[in-house]
């Protein structure tokens, strides 16, 4: 049988990988319309590497969580919502630097988000 201090870590990783889905939507979206309204702005944020590596980090993340979830709890509903949304971020890192990557990133945070969601609720 697990102990309880093991199992506490789980949520907490899912916690910490929603709030990282938060504000990745954020940047994004803050990126988008920063550029959308001065043409000329430009910067470290809007690095393609940055994008990149951010993305590659939180899929990492996201896959780790929602596989203690499921080693936890046994339920494939927030493992199969997650795998979508990784999907769909993995989708950003195919499509050139620009809005196509800001659509597949934010849809794909916010499906993983409520995998994420999931994984707690279920774990608790």
């Amino acid at each position: 049988m697990p102990n309880s201090s093991r199992l506490s870590r789980g949520p907490a990783l899912d916690r910490l990988a929603i709030l990282l889905s938060g504000l990745c939507v954020v940047h994004c979206l803050a990126t988008a319309t920063l550029l959308a309204v001065v043409s000329a702005a430009g910067g470290l944020l809007t690095e393609s590497w940055i994008h990149e590596a951010g993305l590659a980090l939180a899929i990492a993340l996201g896959a780790v969580a929602l596989g203690r979830g499921l080693f936890h709890h046994g339920r494939l509903l927030p493992l199969g919502i997650g795998a979508a949304g990784l999907a769909m971020m993995a989708g950003g890192l195919m499509v050139p630097h620009g809005w196509a990557e800001t659509v597949w990133t934010v849809l794909g945070v916010s499906v993983l988000a409520v995998g994420h969601y999931l994984n707690r609720r279920f774990a608790g």
